[in-house]
């Protein structure tokens, strides 16, 4: 029996209370439900085996109100780490806590993401879990600062530094143990250790140059042995096993020559000492190069973080004073002169200035802003002096928000990834009972020496390399998310990224996407005997104070054209029509052609220039003055700058477009035309935009949707795919999948390239880490020696699985150099009006 608390959203009185429990109590398997009104939560007692929880949340969902868990997302450090098999042993470990929703561990950022019922567990349960699997946790600090950056400076210093040290002495080791085997009579080493005449001092000093290689790779065994203890052996487990078994082959021969016990064959004793100290040189070498590439696959997260300012200037005590940027609160007087970046977020109280804003918006004129207008951190002023109120420090500016987005993205794990971690769960268990059966099969087979069983169960062990499977999605999306940050398009999430390079078909809204958004005036025509101005001037008049954006639009233009407004009498307003207004004495209407004709006014003479403004997308107001038609003022909304490029883009990449708007069917194919629509979807309200999205869906598509409006957040959450306008709503942008920073439609095109080159490169990389294991094993194993072709070297061996990881990393680094693809087509070269013509 299980009892779970919900949060209720809905509730408004008792009565509620009753609705809640009636629907909830229904339900098979629930034993006992109660609500509290007052603090808005539900316990419910309940058998897991026969009702499950969203079934009580549909219950709920049924009696009008919502109910969902207090379900916390947490960000963790992790330390240890050293292959894919400790990603599966953390998520595994952590998976099992009672109250853990979903846990994502990532071994290239070092970090575990855990949304967990908040009533049911704390954040000390999910670290002990954590802990208990062999490594540890701590909560990742809210603070965006540059400990992080520090520590892993710290960690490649101590990993040069180790590999310096076990060089000094593997390379001497390595120089007397091979150099006389070599052809030609080998390498000249002293006389005292010569194998022949010297056996004992040659192993005795062999031995002694080992042992500080094996101190320096001492964590190779601690973490190796611990998680082979734990049950969830790991790469370090095959190192530590590896070299282990040739250090202990040399030590037992070693002892037997003391005490001389042994003879030595073909003037050599069978020592692996150099085996084991090359292969613990050689992967520390790999790991400090897998630590500089992991380290330039965040550097967009450090070009982030370097925009924002160490300090600010503030007013505190009618005072001017420099404070540190964190100490910066919410309502602070900030002061920035010429030249300055911007500390934090927040609105101009006195000055003005020009502000560029180009890292935020890719717009490169800065933005003139006067008192009144929003300023963002990071953001540097070009000239003037100004004071402005800060309204959002700390993590909630925008640059933190961003830097926020883009962490969440590369710690995030793409479905592509399950494929790796389903295999490297089970990897490490099944090399380590390869490397057995293979030794043992040749020792029994009977046709080598035990020291050749050894050598192959030695190189099966090193050989094997699940780091190159661990590390070839979570680099690849790291990389690609930080590219796509520094071209201005925001990914939310592994899920996004490759979910974007399966769209078939890309929906636009129309109005502030494809569009400005803002209608302005197209077109005056004028009739009996008046000119535009006087055309302009009474419909201005007539809609001075109106809240119609037609309307507005119509004011704006008198003003730029600097037209003197009359005054107006006698306003009304008639719904679905237009306004009828009194200036300088006579009747004064402006509206459709409905409200004209009804007033007995000749629209015949106007009759074909109003079909034609209708038909290019633009919306005709009739304007009548003492009883005849005076002219005809068009409004259109204009399509903004890019739109029919990034349109024309996508159709070269393969991809159908499609339109969705609330406009008539005239206008919305008007417009479609112009931009080079495929499928438009007209006349449909705000709360059915979401359906049209499921339609599309519902015919096998993968639909991708762009908007910028509140009432396109439902449709964005539908979409396999939300992409949001950077200059639309909050509720836009939190609902979508993407979001396009610069508010420029040529970056959706660039979200699918970038989507396919990311996915790309994953694939390579997981095919490269898998033909290496594929190859490299049977090779281990012996399968060139049995058809008479060479053994391999357990130093080679080591050498192989180092360079194995760092070569997925450099690929994935490739991505470093991904630019989006130029489009030379101009809006009429992509006009299906010009192309009709032609």
């Amino acid at each position: 029996m299980l009892k779970d608390t919900y949060n209720i959203e809905g509730m408004t009185c008792a009565s509620c209370v009753q609705a809640v429990e009636k629907s909830v109590g229904k339900l098979d398997g629930v034993q006992e439900v109660a609500v509290n009104l007052a603090t808005e939560k539900m316990d419910v007692s309940y058998d897991s085996t026969v009702v499950a929880g969203s079934d009580i949340e549909g219950a709920v969902e049924s009696a009008g109100y919502k109910a969902f868990k207090n379900i916390a997302s947490q960000s963790f450090d992790i330390e240890g780490m050293t292959c894919a098999s400790c990603v599966q042993a953390i998520e595994k470990s952590v998976g099992k806590v009672d109250g853990v929703q979903e846990v994502a561990v990532n071994l290239a950022t070092e970090k575990m993401n855990v949304s967990y019922d908040e009533d049911a567990i704390n954040a000390g349960d999910i670290i002990k879990a954590v802990q208990d699997a062999g490594y540890q946790a701590a909560v990742e600090s809210d603070k965006v600062s540059s400990d992080d950056a520090d520590k892993k400076q710290k960690q490649m210093k101590d990993l040069w530094l180790r590999f310096l040290g076990s060089a000094i002495f593997a390379l001497p080791l390595l120089y007397i143990a091979m150099g006389p085997m070599l052809p030609f009579g080998g390498l000249p080493i002293p006389e005292f250790l010569d194998p022949v005449q010297h056996t004992v001092t040659f192993a005795v000093v062999q031995l002694a140059l080992t042992l500080p290689v094996i101190y320096l790779g001492r964590s190779f065994y601690t973490v190796g042995f611990k998680s082979l203890f734990k049950g969830h052996p790991n790469m370090d487990s095959l190192i530590a096993i590896g070299t282990t078994a040739a250090l202990l082959q040399g030590i037992v021969m070693t002892a037997l020559l003391v005490m001389g016990r042994v003879e030595v064959h073909h003037g050599h004793p069978d020592l692996y000492f150099e085996s084991a100290a090359v292969i613990l040189t050689l992967i520390t070498l790999g790991k400090y190069l897998e630590a500089v590439s992991k380290g330039k696959t965040s550097d967009a997260i450090k070009k982030l973080m370097g925009l924002a300012p160490k300090t600010a200037r503030v007013i505190r005590n009618d005072k001017e004073v420099e404070i540190s940027i964190d100490e910066v609160v919410t309502d602070d007087i900030v002061v920035v002169r010429p030249g300055d970046k911007i500390p934090v977020d927040g609105e101009l109280v006195d000055g003005s200035s020009a502000v560029d804003e180009s890292m935020i918006t890719g717009e490169s004129i800065p933005i003139e802003k006067q008192v009144g207008d929003k300023v963002v951190g990071a953001s540097i002023n070009k000239n003037g002096s100004f004071y402005f109120k800060a309204t959002k420090v700390g993590k909630d500016t925008t640059l933190s928000q961003i830097i926020k987005l883009v962490e969440d993205a590369q710690g995030s794990k793409a479905p592509i990834a399950k494929l790796a971690d389903k295999v490297s769960g089970v990897f490490v268990p099944i090399v380590i009972a390869l490397a057995v059966l293979s030794g043992l099969a040749w020792f029994l087979l009977g046709q080598e020496s035990w020291v050749f069983a050894l050598t192959i169960t030695i190189s099966v062990l090193v050989i094997a390399c699940p780091c190159a499977l661990g590390l070839a999605t979570p680099t690849a999306i790291m990389v690609g998310t930080g590219k796509g940050a520094e071209n201005g398009v925001l990914i939310k999430s592994g899920d996004a990224l490759e979910g974007t390079q399966k769209v078939q078909t890309i929906v636009f809204d129309k109005t502030g996407t494809i569009t400005e958004g803002k209608p302005i005036v197209t077109d005056i025509i004028n009739y009996n005997g008046y000119d535009e101005e006087a055309v302009l001037t009474l419909a201005a008049s007539a809609e001075t104070g109106s809240e119609h954006p037609l309307g507005e639009a119509i004011v704006e233009s008198a003003k730029d054209r600097g037209v003197t407004l009359q005054t107006v009498k006698d306003f009304q307003s008639i719904p679905g029509h237009g306004i009828q207004v009194a200036v300088e004495g006579q009747t004064v209407l402006l509206g459709n052609k409905k409200l004209i004709t009804e007033n007995n006014i000749d629209t015949l003479d106007a009759q074909e220039v109003s079909d034609r403004l209708a038909n290019e997308g633009k919306t005709p107001m009739f304007i009548a003055a003492g009883g005849q038609l005076i002219g005809i003022v068009a409004v259109a909304d204009t399509i903004k700058e890019n739109s029919i490029a990034a349109i024309d883009k996508l159709h070269h990449m393969g991809l159908q477009v499609a339109m969705i708007t609330g406009d008539n069917k005239r206008t919305a194919e008007a417009i479609a035309k112009q931009v080079g629509i495929d499928r438009v979807f007209s006349e449909v309200l705000p709360e059915d935009k979401a359906n049209e999205v499921e339609k599309l869906q519902n015919e096998g598509l993968h639909v991708a949707m762009v908007g910028d409006g509140i009432n396109d957040a439902p449709a964005l959450a539908q979409a396999n795919v939300g992409v949001a306008i950077g200059s639309g709503t909050d509720v836009a942008i939190e609902s979508a999948d993407i979001v396009l920073m610069r508010s420029d439609l040529m970056d959706v095109p660039t979200a699918v390239e970038l989507s396919r080159a990311t996915i790309k490169n994953i694939k390579q990389n997981l095919f490269w880490a898998f033909a290496y294991n594929t190859i490299g094993i049977p090779i281990a194993m012996g399968i060139l020696y049995l058809f008479g072709g060479p053994l391999l070297n357990p130093m080679f061996a080591g050498a192989a699985m180092s360079l194995s990881s760092v070569s997925v990393l450099l690929n994935a680094l490739r991505l470093k150099g991904f630019k989006p693809a130029k489009t030379e087509t101009t809006k009429e070269e992509a006009s299906p009006a010009k192309k009709a013509l032609a």
